[in-house]
């Protein structure tokens, strides 16, 4: 394999910003990102795939940024890949090099971060691979903090003890109507906790979510199950062509080509 992926890192990729609107919020520019990485790879040049196609290179051994174009559509992953290749390589496609991309998918869990979870507890993952039951045996992910600083906590004795609501030391507490409406202790809103997971293909999945206490005891009820269909986007169409056109209903009837 001519591609190199070992040594680079930190690839990071941002839209351009294509208009401000009236209320100071940012548009971005459509198709367009520019992509950066860091390597280690001082003599070498590099190629960037979007979802598995070729879509440039550098000519530069020190260029570690591009501008990069790729075709519009509504997958909701899309994979870049930086590769380092040997400089008579940098224009030869090695799409067929890459693992097969299928436009997976990727599902969202998400819960209110309610002051009654433990103040040094963690959360773990649980899923069936899209088969089965729960697999309660092989977490999908780390212990993630419930609370990622002290600050982010209110309670009786968490903030400035003695200035607050007797029992609710709340100056730390996100604020009514500021987080997750609704789902908080009532003048307490709750953020919201998200867990992302890495590309699925097509299928049905079952997630589990249960949270540990400081000394990573897991509690004995489930605290969030969910059943979630996987339907990978289809790919963006290359050519269209015309089938046919019904003037008496006004119709037009597309084909892909």
């Amino acid at each position: 394999m001519q591609l190199m992926s070992d040594g680079i890192d930190r690839v990071r990729a941002n839209v351009i910003g294509g208009g401000i609107t009236g209320d100071g919020s940012n548009v971005g520019e459509s198709l367009n990102v520019i992509i950066s990485w860091r390597s280690l790879h001082a003599d070498k040049l590099y190629q960037v795939y979007i979802n598995g196609l070729l879509c440039g290179f550098t000519d530069d051994v020190l260029q570690r940024r591009m501008l990069s174009g790729y075709r519009s559509c509504r997958q909701s992953v899309i994979r870049i890949e930086v590769f380092a290749v040997e400089a008579g390589d940098a224009a030869t496609d090695f799409s067929d090099e890459l693992e097969p991309y299928d436009g997976g998918g990727r599902v969202k869990l998400s819960f209110a971060r309610r002051i009654s979870l433990p103040y040094s507890g963690s959360f773990f993952v649980y899923g069936n691979d899209g088969a089965g039951p729960i697999d309660y045996n092989a977490p999908l992910s780390e212990g993630v903090p419930l609370w990622g600083a002290c600050q982010d906590k209110a309670g009786f004795g968490l903030c400035r003890f003695g200035e607050s609501d007797f029992g609710w030391d709340g100056s730390a507490a996100i604020g009514f109507g500021r987080g997750a409406f609704g789902k908080g202790e009532f003048g307490f809103d709750a953020d919201v906790v998200e867990w992302t997971s890495g590309e699925l293909s097509a299928g049905e999945y079952s997630f589990a979510i249960k949270a540990a206490d400081s000394m990573g005891n897991l509690e004995s009820g489930v605290s969030l199950v969910s059943d979630v269909v996987v339907i990978p986007a289809a790919d963006a169409a290359e050519v269209l062509e015309v089938d046919s056109f019904d003037s008496d209903a006004n119709s037009l009837l597309l084909k892909i080509g």
